[in-house]
């Protein structure tokens, strides 16, 4: 692969200093070495703009019918999941006509109007009903697409108090993640980084004298029950990171001095995601590639890889240093009662703590 990558890079190198002697050569006008098109030229270039068109609808095909199942389009694990992939669907769609057709009238119209000996371009200033159609259109359709957008934001973003959330705090830095549960009052403690007593396992710098920080629950995995909201304060000890969660259409920034927070209501437990067709798919491939590769680490005297399992989770999408691709927690959804179970295995704040 590398080998076949190096092939490529030089070979498009190559192409571009044979443009740029092209581009130097057109430019010595007057000169002995001058250029000028001949019909023949325009006739070959406006065939090859035709190709190109094809080039481009053929590879677009392909990459629909190999690639267009979109799976994060199709596996939203949260109720407001499926406003997302309505918008995203509609947006694709409309850039999809657009480019079509844009593309077409751009290549048809180099192929027509190529140069010709004894043919003149017809030159006007302006056409004020092209320009009001250019412009107008695009207005009424990004104008809709964004109004639109608002909404579905509002309506993801504005967390009904009635509907009794669950408060967790998603507490970021370099470079993991820990949950804190309000515990039974579903009351977070107060914060501050500057608390942070390492010799006391106060790791969070939850204030210790705070009577609702007492019952608080700190995990380094997320439990979540299906169907129930879930609203996440979310905090950084050290650099900007994002809270991101993809399969729950999920994503917010994370500000060292500041609490950012998102809500939504998980749709599927993690078992069910578990035994759907795109999921069991995507298991055995990725399966498939570390059986091969634990092959090679045998023959290498080291150890095979493990089988891998499905898990939703949480990542880190701004890159905050050099171990940001390891930043991630899972995400477990499971029923009320596996939910109510794990929460009583769990230690409160006070218990926690280093006498």
């Amino acid at each position: 692969m590398t080998a076949f990558l190096t092939i490529i890079i030089v070979f498009f190198v190559a192409v571009a200093i044979w443009q740029m002697v092209k581009i130097f050569d057109l430019a010595q006008v007057g000169t002995s070495n001058s250029q000028i098109a001949t019909d023949n030229d325009n006739k070959i270039n406006a065939y090859m703009m035709l190709a190109f068109l094809a080039f481009i609808y053929i590879i677009t095909i392909v990459c629909f019918v190999k690639w267009g199942d979109l799976p994060l389009m199709s596996n939203s694990a949260s109720v407001h999941g499926a406003e997302i992939d309505n918008l995203m669907i509609i947006s694709m769609v409309l850039i999809f006509i657009v480019q079509t057709i844009t593309q077409y009238l751009l290549h048809y119209f180099a192929f027509k109007y190529r140069g010709e000996k004894g043919k003149k371009a017809f030159f006007y200033a302006d056409n004020n009903t092209l320009e009001a159609i250019w412009t107008i259109i695009p207005v009424i359709v990004l104008a809709g697409l964004i109004i639109y957008g608002l909404f579905t934001w509002t309506s993801i973003m504005n967390v009904n108090e009635d509907d009794d959330p669950i408060i967790i705090e998603l507490y970021a830095q370099q470079f993991n993640w820990k949950a804190r549960y309000g515990g039974n009052d579903n009351t977070l403690g107060k914060a501050n980084v500057r608390l942070i007593d390492i010799d006391k396992a106060n790791i969070l710098g939850v204030d210790e004298s705070d009577p609702n920080a007492q019952d608080d629950i700190i995990t380094s995995e997320l439990h979540l029950p299906v169907g129930k909201p879930v609203l996440f304060k979310m905090r950084s000890q050290d650099v900007l990171h994002s809270a991101y969660m993809p399969h729950f259409r999920a994503q917010m920034n994370c500000v060292p001095g500041m609490i950012t927070q998102f809500g939504f209501t998980p749709s599927i437990t993690t078992a069910d995601m578990r035994q759907t067709p795109q999921i069991l798919e995507k298991v055995a491939n990725i399966n498939d590639i570390r059986s091969e590769k634990s092959k090679e680490l045998a023959i290498k005297g080291e150890a095979p890889l493990d089988p891998y399992e499905f898990n939703f989770l949480l990542l880190c999408n701004k890159i905050c240093g050099k171990s940001h691709y390891n930043m991630q927690m899972n995400i477990i959804v499971e029923t009320q009662e596996e939910y109510d179970a794990w929460i009583k295995e769990q230690k409160e704040f006070k218990d926690s703590l280093i006498k």
